[in-house]
C-alpha cells in the first residue's frame, strides 16, 4: 500500500503537523515514480545535471534521511556514499539499481527517521561533533526535510512529465 498523501489536520498539535507534512511529501516521491519503465527510472532529462534520474533522487533521498537524522541529530559515523571521496553526486549514482529496491530502502530508511523523531524532544539538537549543522534543533531538521523533500518532489514532478508526460500535484 503507497503511502499517503493527505495533508494533516489544521487544529494539529506541532509534531503532528510535521510529520504529517513530511509524510506527505515522502509519499509523493514514491507517487511520481509510479509506472515508470525502469529505462525512464535511470534516464537522465536534464543535460547538465546527467546523474538527477527518478532512481537517482530517490536514492538521494534515503541518503539525505540517513544523513540528518541518524548523523547530525544522534551522531552516529558519517557513512554512506556522500561521505566518501568518491565522484560528486555519488548518492545519485544508481545505474542497475532498480526502482523497487531504491524505493524500498528510502522507505526503510524514513522509517528509522521516524523511530528517531518519536524518541527526541523536537527541541533536542545534533551531537555529531564533526558538523556544524549539529547546532539544529530536530525541529529545524525536520522543517528542513519537509523543504529538502518537497524540492525534490518538484523536481521528480518536472522530470516525469519530461519522461512520459504524465504530471499532476498530489
Amino acid at each position: 500500500m503507497p503511502p499517503s498523501r493527505l495533508r494533516p489536520p489544521y487544529d494539529a498539535d506541532e509534531r503532528t503537523q510535521l510529520l504529517g507534512w513530511l509524510g506527505m511529501q515522502r509519499a509523493i516521491i514514491h507517487w511520481k515514480c509510479e509506472g515508470l519503465s525502469d529505462t525512464d527510472t535511470h534516464r537522465s532529462v536534464l543535460p547538465t545535471s546527467p546523474h538527477m534520474s527518478m532512481a537517482g533522487l530517490v536514492s538521494h533521498m534515503r541518503w539525505v534521511e540517513h544523513c540528518w537524522f541518524e548523523v547530525v541529530l544522534l551522531g552516529r559515523p558519517a557513512e554512506g556514499p556522500q561521505f566518501d571521496d568518491g565522484p560528486e553526486a555519488a548518492d545519485m549514482r544508481v545505474d542497475g539499481t532498480p526502482l523497487p529496491q531504491l524505493l524500498d530502502e528510502y522507505t526503510r530508511q524514513c522509517a528509522v527517521s521516524d523511530e528517531i523523531i518519536a524518541t527526541h524532544s523536537l527541541d533536542d539538537v545534533g551531537k555529531h561533533p564533526e558538523f556544524r549543522d549539529s547546532a539544529a534543533s530536530l525541529r529545524w531538521i525536520m522543517f528542513h526535510m519537509i523543504e529538502e523533500t518537497a524540492r525534490h518532489a518538484g523536481h521528480m514532478d518536472a522530470i516525469r512529465e519530461l519522461l512520459d508526460g504524465k504530471k499532476g500535484y498530489y
